[in-house]
Formats: structure tokens, C-alpha cells, sequence
């Protein structure tokens, strides 16, 4: 059979450029590109976030380092018009700075976002869960790989073709690799958590602090993926209760620790090593996910990311919402006319 994708096709964008935002004033900032995921209802939400954060960024004196945000996504945001970046100064204090960022669409608040820096305390104590067994990156599948191989199944329709192939061209033409990398289980709780390699495509060596943007872009990825498959949920099921009907980031918050515990024996090394927040997102990143909960049209979902070394990055947690194709109880069908 003919190879089903196109490799004759544009050159995936550069990670820099997805995250790259104007200066308009000292606070306010403008969005150069916005991406719109394959059969997405708006503007990719991890870029949103990563945008907001290269501008709050820029407000902070270097000295901090971002540790956490915490955003909610109001509205979807459309890939037509640019997004503006309101930065407001809420504190600046001798160990943490708060920043606030509201992205406006068309006069509306379609984003809005907290972020915290801090002068980090290499001093302190150091602990973390460490990273579980998983296959190397060179051992896993590429997912547009895995895609245009399953296009390429004969039992498929040819809409289905269609769709997975298009899925496909999206996935290669992003700034992200992405590689399944199988489940990890906790077999005392019988917990399930979907491990994914993840690294920028073009990344080169970057600043600590824009890092750090890139990393909150690849944290948007799949979340709500593996929560609608740990739910049963899936487009294409026949029965109303288990297709997928929508799903959408509600919030999102992420807790940077880029910690390692190799270099304890020397002061001067740990200094050097953890302000540095050496991490590289062009190098490949283990993220594991999983989603402890669903109800009520919502999912929770959380995941934690390992560089290659073993070194805990981040912590994640999002809520989304998330609903199967099942009618409301108030929406009754309509009762037949009466006889006169």
C-alpha cells in the first residue's frame, strides 16, 4: 500500500516562534502567532499559557525565577486576531514576586493568570518522588509515526483514513515530538498513569527562564486525552454514554522543581546547579499523567515530569471539562400534539 502521508510538507514551527510575543508598552504584549490544534474549538491552550508567561517574564528582575501559576481558561480564543498580554505588577518583595497576566481577545477576557517568582533557597532541603521505570526515548514510536501507520490499516473507512491522516500532517507540522511510552501502575492502589517522551522539535539552548515557557507548553498536551481514555470516552464509540462529545481546558497550574540531589557533596556545585534551573526542553522529558477523578462534566487531571536523568521538573494539575454525548434530563423531547 502506498504510504498514506505526505512527507513533501511544511517544516514544523520553531518553538521560539510559537512563544514569541511584541512589547506594545511596559506591561502589554502581542501575541506574533497563535496556533489552532487539529479539531480544536480555539487557540491551543499551552501556548496561551507559555505566551503569558514570556511576558510576565519580562517584568520580573532576573534574579527571580518563575515556580508556579495557576490560570483559567474564560473563553476559546480565536486563531484570527491577536491575543493582548496585560501584565500587572502585583508585588515585588525580597524573596517572592507576583505577577498577574489577562489575555484580551475583542475586548473580552478570554484568559487569566497568577505566576510567582522567587529568589530560589538552594540552601534548603531537597526531596521528590523518583522517576519510575519507562523505556528510553530512542526505544518508543514517534506518535505521527504511529498515526501514519495506522492510517495505512485496510479496515478502516475512508473517512476514518481521512481524519487520521490530517491528525497526522497536524502532529508533524507542531513545535513538539511526542512518544508513547506505555503505562506505569501503582499496584498497591491500582492506580494507572500514561507515560509520553516530549521534547521541542527545534529547541536550541534557551535561557533558564524560557525554559520554562516551553515546558508549560508541552504540559497542555495531552491531559485531557488521557483522561477521557481512562474514562472509557472516545469519539468514535457508538453508544451515546461513551462518545466523546467535548472537551476543553478549564484551569490550569504547574509547580516548577527542577531539583537533583547528585551534587550534595559540594556547596559551590549546588549553587551553581540549582539556580541555574538547568533543564533542557530540547532534550526529551518523561511526563506522567494520569486523572484521579471524573464527574458532573468535569475531569481532574495531574502529572509530573522527569528529565532524562531522573530529575523531577514540574508538577501539573488540571481541571477540564469533559462530557460525553448524553442528553441533559432537561432537554425533554417534545411531546406529541394532542387530539382535539
Amino acid at each position: 500500500m502506498a504510504d498514506p502521508i505526505d512527507h513533501n510538507q511544511a517544516e514544523p514551527i520553531e518553538i521560539s516562534s510559537a512563544l514569541d510575543v511584541e512589547q506594545l508598552d511596559l506591561n502589554l504584549y502581542r501575541s506574533r502567532n497563535l496556533y489552532l490544534p487539529f479539531q480544536a474549538r480555539g487557540v491551543f491552550g499551552g501556548q496561551v499559557i507559555s505566551q503569558a508567561l514570556v511576558a510576565a517574564t519580562k517584568c520580573v528582575k532576573p534574579e527571580f525565577a518563575l515556580h508556579s501559576l495557576h490560570a483559567y481558561f474564560l473563553l476559546s480564543a480565536s486563531a484570527s486576531a491577536p491575543l493582548l498580554y496585560y501584565v500587572d505588577r502585583l508585588r515585588d518583595g525580597r524573596s517572592y514576586s507576583t505577577r498577574s497576566v489577562r489575555a484580551v481577545q475583542g475586548g473580552r477576557n478570554v484568559f487569566v493568570m497568577l505566576c510567582s517568582f522567587q529568589i530560589p533557597e538552594v540552601w534548603q532541603s531537597t526531596r521528590y518522588w523518583p522517576m519510575p521505570q519507562a523505556p528510553r526515548p530512542e526505544e518508543c514510536e514517534n506518535e505521527s509515526d504511529y498515526l501514519k501507520n495506522m492510517a495505512g490499516q485496510p479496515n478502516l473507512t475512508e473517512e476514518g483514513r481521512a481524519r487520521i491522516i490530517a491528525y497526522a500532517k497536524a502532529r508533524e507540522e507542531t513545535p513538539i515530538s511526542i512518544k508513547y511510552a506505555g503505562t506505569f501502575t501503582n499496584e498497591s492502589e491500582g492506580r494507572k498513569m500514561f507515560m509520553y517522551w516530549m521534547k521541542a522539535k527545534t529547541a536550541r539552548q534557551y535561557p533558564a527562564a524560557f525554559q520554562k515557557c516551553i515546558l508549560a507548553y508541552i504540559t497542555d498536551l495531552p491531559l485531557l486525552g488521557v483522561a477521557a481514555n481512562i474514562s472509557g470516552l472516545k469519539r468514535s464509540a457508538g453508544e451515546e454514554s461513551k462518545a466523546l462529545g467535548m472537551a476543553s481546558s478549564l484551569d490550569h497550574s504547574l509547580m516548577f522543581y527542577k531539583y537533583g540531589i547528585a551534587l550534595c557533596h559540594a556547596v559551590c556545585l549546588i549553587v551553581q546547579t540549582f539556580v541555574s534551573n538547568d533543564f533542557d526542553c530540547g532534550d526529551w522529558v518523561l511526563y506522567l499523567m494520569t486523572s484521579p477523578a471524573a464527574a458532573l462534566g468535569r475531569t481532574i487531571c495531574s502529572g509530573i515530569l522527569y528529565s532524562q536523568d531522573g530529575a523531577l521538573l514540574a508538577v501539573v494539575n488540571q481541571e477540564g471539562l469533559l462530557r460525553a454525548k448524553v442528553r441533559s434530563p432537561k432537554e425533554e423531547t417534545p411531546q406529541a400534539k394532542t387530539k382535539m
